[in-house]
């Protein structure tokens, strides 16, 4: 397995900002205020009596809004309650100015309060996300009450957490019983206000899923503090809300238990397939995108007209305990591409462990991915190669192509310093491996790994002994073979790890190189097929392999030392 040392040093380069409380304060004075006109003008919009009609079945104004499939900053507006909301409609229904600024004087002295008054119950639907209460760590119940406090929250825990970020994405995950609440309210207000005019206008043609309404409620506060915009990005920050009656339902239905549904909707367990997947959305300014319509979730028209009519009547549970929450930021994976030589007889491929005891003095991917990984400040590590060499066998020649994964890394080097990586590598004291051509590569790294790997070509030198000595026919002999075909059996070797098959390779060429003063001594020169055993085509593996260099000389041949020279890939060559 692989060594995932964690980074210790600091980080460099660009910092996130300290989100302290009175200089959060200070940034989110800066991102614009939903008028309170604007948000008395989308209440006043809704059909007052089946906002009330919600608001008694304890569910908040957010999901009331988006239950209308309101959209945009709406959500961040810090006055957002369902007091606020009972204030609005509960005044004139025409557009009553001394009605509307009465009613928000009153908010505003809440809002700017040290505790804004926020509702009394946790909200039947969403079960208190989109009121931003929710428990976390040890603590029962946490508060936060507007989109502004959530957002320094959050803010707060990525500059914990020290990632160097230029843009942002959001994930949510919700529990899928609130896809099962909704499903359920739409059904009932179908049925008891179906008839309505405002009904096929606001109601049938799709709500705001839960995920979007939060996003819309904080991204733009939390944009405003992490300095950044919000777009699709490889840093991601995922909020995770979880509840307790979601895994009791879970355990139920698994154990067929047909009562699994909290709501009678008639509505089939397909609901929440797929709900907890993951989503980001694409823009987060005016034009911001989300999907009224994620994976798992019926289209409105169609999933109603099978609601059974026993939904009329439905009351939503009472929630007396909130989802409990989680915030982690990540970075997705990011990968470097180059050529690895290596020069010592004592050094494996990867990290090699036997019965506690290491194999070999070091590892290629622990002096290449240890110096990478310290330097991004990741997690963790993976080291892919296009093929491997046995611990004795040297790499030379332009080198063998690689990628380093690195995982949730708190620093994109710049191509400065990735080149400052290379010359580390490069410069250790103990030689013992070098890189070439090291870059920052995306994901279609694996591609341009993957391109011709199977028909790659290699080539080796390898020193060879003879039991008689070497004459001029048999240099002959042998550099006339061009594209020879040989059958290898699973070499002995290693047959404890690997399939016992026969294999069939191409040498497409050989030349013999003589050692001055000796004559049963040669280096043999050879591009193969990939996957060729070359020992084991040197002294035959006890008949294993056929022919052999042993059997076409018609002597004994041993192998002494081999080096790998090229591997005729064209990835990660030099520009």
């Amino acid at each position: 397995m692989l060594d995932e040392s964690e980074a210790a040093s600091t980080v460099e380069g660009p910092r996130l900002k300290h989100v302290m409380p009175t200089a959060a304060h200070h940034l989110l004075s800066d991102v614009p205020e939903v008028a309170p006109s604007e948000l008395y003008d989308t209440v006043q919009s809704l059909p007052t009596n089946a906002v009330k009609d919600l608001l008694s079945q304890e569910i908040c104004a957010r999901c009331i809004f988006r239950l209308f499939g309101v959209q945009g900053r709406i959500y961040s507006c810090s006055l957002l309650s369902s007091s606020t909301m009972s204030c609005i409609i509960g005044g004139s229904t025409d557009l009553d100015r001394d009605t509307m600024d009465s009613c928000f004087r009153k908010c505003e002295n809440l809002s700017s309060s040290k505790e804004p008054k926020c509702d009394a119950t946790l909200c039947s639907l969403c079960l208190g996300i989109l009121q931003f209460r929710f428990s976390r760590d040890t603590r029962p119940l946490l508060k936060k009450n507007t989109p502004d406090a959530m957002a320094v929250l959050i803010a707060d825990t990525v500059r914990k957490d020290g990632h160097q970020i230029d843009s942002f994405s959001l994930e949510v995950s919700v529990p899928p019983v609130i896809l099962e609440n909704e499903n359920g309210i739409q059904s009932y207000m179908r049925t008891k206000y179906g008839a309505e005019p405002w009904f096929q206008e606001k109601l049938h043609f799709g709500r705001v899923s839960t995920k979007d309404a939060l996003k819309f409620s904080i991204v733009y506060p939390l944009e405003n503090l992490l300095g950044y915009k919000s777009s699709m990005n490889s840093f991601r920050i995922r909020l995770t809300y979880g509840h307790s009656n979601s895994s009791k339902e879970a355990r139920k239905c698994s154990d067929g238990d047909k009562s699994c549904k909290r709501i009678r909707t008639g509505v089939d367990n397909r609901v929440g397939v797929a709900y907890d997947s993951m989503v980001s959305h694409s823009e987060c300014s005016d034009s911001f995108k989300v999907e009224s319509n994620p994976v798992g979730e019926k289209p409105y028209n169609s999933m109603l007209e099978n609601e059974s009519s026993e939904s009329c009547g439905m009351v939503l549970e009472k929630v007396i305990e909130p989802c409990h929450f989680t915030v982690c930021c990540y970075r997705a994976p990011i990968y470097f591409g180059g050529r690895y030589l290596k020069y010592s007889r004592n050094v494996s491929q990867t990290r090699w462990i036997i019965d506690d005891e290491r194999m070999g003095e070091a590892s290629v991917e622990e002096i290449i991915g240890g110096n990478i990984l310290q330097k991004c400040h990741g997690d963790s590590y993976k080291f892919h190669a296009a093929g491997r060499e046995d611990i004795d066998v040297r790499m030379l020649g332009p080198g063998r192509p690689f990628l380093v994964e690195v995982q949730n890394a708190r620093l994109v080097p710049s191509d400065l310093l990735v080149k400052n990586i290379e010359k580390l590598i490069n410069n250790l004291e103990n030689k013992l491996v070098s890189v070439k051509n090291l870059k920052l590569v995306g994901s279609h790294g694996w591609n341009l790994m993957r391109e011709g790997e199977a028909e790659k070509q290699k080539q080796y030198a390898a020193l060879v002994w003879i039991s008689r000595p070497l004459n001029d026919e048999d240099l002959q002999s042998v550099s006339s073979l061009k594209d020879l075909k040989i059958l290898q059996r699973t070499p002995i070797r290693v047959l404890h790890r690997r399939s016992p098959l026969e294999r069939e390779k191409i040498i497409h060429w050989m030349t013999i190189e003589t050692v001055a003063g000796s004559s049963q001594y040669f280096l043999l020169h050879l591009c193969t097929q990939a996957g060729t055993y070359i020992k084991e085509f040197v002294h035959g593996d006890l008949g294993r392999t056929q022919p052999s260099i042993g059997s076409i000389l018609g002597c004994r041949a041993e192998i002494l030392q081999l080096d790998v020279t090229n591997v005729k890939m064209d990835c990660f060559l030099p520009s």
